[in-house]
Order: C-alpha cells, then structure tokens, then sequence
C-alpha cells in the first residue's frame, strides 16, 4: 500500500466504497461513486499496490490512447480519494476498484488501516446483484448492518441471503469486527438486462446513500437516463412475446409481495424519506 504522505484532517468521515466485478451487476454500484466523484471536488489520498491484490491475466491492465497517441498503460487498482461536500456536515472519503484477485485477507486489511487513519468510523458499501426484479419497478435495495440495530434507525430494507460472497461481503465483516458502523447496500438489477449500464440501479443507490448521509446530492441526468433506459427495455420486450409475458409474471410476483406492506411499514419508510428530501431541499 502506498503510504499517506500526510494525513489530512477530516471532519466526521464517512467512506463510501464500490468494486467493479462480482459486486457489480450492470455496475450500478461503481457508477455511484463515479458519479460522486464527479459533482463532488475530490481529492486522491492514495492508490493501494496492484502487484499485491491483482492477477494481471485476469483483471489486464488497459493502454489508453488520445488522438492515435499512446498514453501509456492504466494497472487494476483500488483508489482512494476524499470529497467535502457542498452543504455537508463533514468529508466523504470515496473508494474505488477492482474486486482483488488475491489476498483479500491482506486487501481488508489495508482499507481497514485506511479508514483508521482517516478516522472513519461508518462505512457504506455499495453492492448490485441479478435478481428476478422486474425493470418497471422500483430496483430494490437491501441491507447488511453492522450493529444489526442500526439498520431501523435508518430505515433500510433486511436482506436473508446465504451464499457466495465477494469483497463487498468480506470487508463488512472485517470493518463491522473492527467496530466500525457497517453498511452494505445491494441493489437488485434485472437478470435479464443486465449489460451496463443500469442507471435505475445507480439511482435507487444513490438515493440511499443520500439519506444515510442526509445530505442533498445533485444526480445530474440519471434520472432521465433511468427513464430513457426503461423505456429501452420496455421496447425490446415488446418485440419478443416470451420476454413480455416474463416480464408480466414478475410484476405480479412483486405487486403481490408488496401488497401486505402497501398501508404499513414500506409507506411509512418512503414518507421519512420524502420529508428528508423536501427538508435538505
């Protein structure tokens, strides 16, 4: 790991951390913090060791070019760069990657000296799976908490899952040992759609990442582009009657799981939101 040159000091760090790869279905969870780091002035604090965590035939570094120039060659790595928002009550340490290839043992442990060092004390990873989701639904999005009892002070959404796990998984078990608040959030893309990009992903993400950091974000033109890529997706349904007719069988799948909680809890949570948003705003 490439070592701090001097530690800045920040005001109530929150880290918020995306990794391209299994974690990254459509890679809705790495277009947040790309977005972030776009309507935010970020600065990078340092880039972890590729040669330690990458398998250069798996995860190949990348020549980039400008105008028929060679500009050289970009190495897989993790980065981490540090952003204060507009309006925000303290810093957002922001990072980005690749899921490791190798030593993850060692990876988790860099990111939970990083974040040490930093004084980070919540961290929020981002996550997107494939699901059996329908793209004319909202994109649900569940969590993992660490202590479990914070996840009802924030309003999020249980996840029962059991099974593989990637980064995502590993570093909130690892951060929520450490004691460090822990919140993992997955979105559930549509198996079916699941090429990048998944704006409408990216967008129910970032609205949870708002409310946990209460604070107002400017997502810009995800908003049309979740639009514009429904749309897409309603279009090319509707040349194949299979797809359609699956399609259908979801909604009904999900209106009917939902229906039990449309006058209870699911209102409530989306009402506390909507008075957050209209109090930042």
């Amino acid at each position: 790991m490439r070592e701090l040159d001097s530690v800045p000091e920040l005001v109530e760090p929150v880290m918020v951390a995306a990794f391209e790869g299994w974690n990254d279905a459509g890679e809705a969870a790495s277009s947040v913090i790309e977005h972030l780091a776009t309507v935010w002035d970020t600065d990078e604090l340092l880039a972890l060791e590729p040669d330690d965590y990458y398998d250069f035939q798996v995860s190949r570094p990348r020549v980039e070019m400008v105008d028929g120039e060679n500009r050289g060659v970009t190495w897989p790595t993790t980065r981490v760069s540090v952003a204060r928002p507009p309006g925000g009550r303290g810093d957002v340490v922001l990072v980005r990657g690749t899921e490791p290839n190798m030593r993850w043992r060692g990876f988790c442990a860099d990111l939970l000296a990083v974040a040490r060092e930093l004084g980070v004390r919540r961290v929020i990873l981002l996550g997107a799976l494939l699901a059996d989701s329908p793209h004319t639904r909202p994109v649900p999005v569940a969590s993992v908490v660490s202590p479990p009892e914070l996840r009802r002070t924030l309003g999020l959404e249980p996840t029962n899952y059991e099974g593989p796990t990637g980064i995502v998984g590993v570093l909130q078990d690892v951060f929520g040992a450490a004691g460090l608040e822990t919140i993992s959030l997955w979105a559930a893309v549509p198996h079916y759609v699941a090429q990048p990009p998944c704006p409408k992903g990216t967008l129910s993400l970032l609205r949870r990442v708002e409310d946990i950091l209460d604070l107002t974000i400017p997502f810009g033109d995800l908003p049309e582009d979740a639009r514009a890529w429904e749309r897409g997706v309603d279009e090319l349904a509707s040349e194949d009657s299979d797809i359609a007719s699956y399609v259908r069988s979801l909604e009904e799948a999900k209106d009917a799981a939902e229906l039990p909680e449309a006058s209870g809890e699911a209102i409530a949570r989306e009402f506390e939101r909507y008075l957050k948003r209209r109090g930042r705003g």
